[in-house]
């Protein structure tokens, strides 16, 4: 018998979610500060970055601090931010419009609330499987 190989099982659902709630602060941030003048709007590339991060389970590691890195560590320094574009900016530079980011928050928790019963369900078979049920 073999053993459980989650990632196999899970597939991208828990790269999913951790960022979904990255992004859940991000879009939070945003609307906290809808009426800071000069505020700029952020947000990430959700697909680019689930891309990245499949792909980075699978890169090779560094097993001794002496080795040339695979290239990671560019993804460390810059963080996946963008600055959102303004269909209609404001007067003070505030580039938040709060009825495009409370619609944007509200599928990003929809999505997460998706991944998470997935996973759920996921679990539930796993763990009837291994009570051979």
């Amino acid at each position: 018998m073999g053993s459980i190989n989650f990632n196999n099982a899970l597939g991208v659902h828990p790269d999913a979610m951790l960022l979904r709630g990255k992004r859940a602060e991000i879009l939070a941030n945003n609307l906290a500060n809808s009426d800071t003048p000069g505020f700029k709007a952020r947000d990430i590339n959700f697909q680019a970055m689930l891309a990245k991060e499949t792909q980075s389970g699978m890169a090779m590691s560094s097993t001794n601090s002496a080795h040339i890195s695979s290239g990671s560590s560019q993804s460390s320094q810059t963080d996946g931010l963008l600055f959102r574009n303004p269909s209609q900016p404001s007067i003070d530079g505030n580039t938040v419009d709060t009825q495009l980011e409370q619609t944007i928050f509200s599928r990003n928790a929809m999505d997460y609330n998706s991944s998470f019963e997935f996973l759920n369900g996921k679990f539930k078979g796993l763990k009837s499987a291994i009570r051979g049920e």
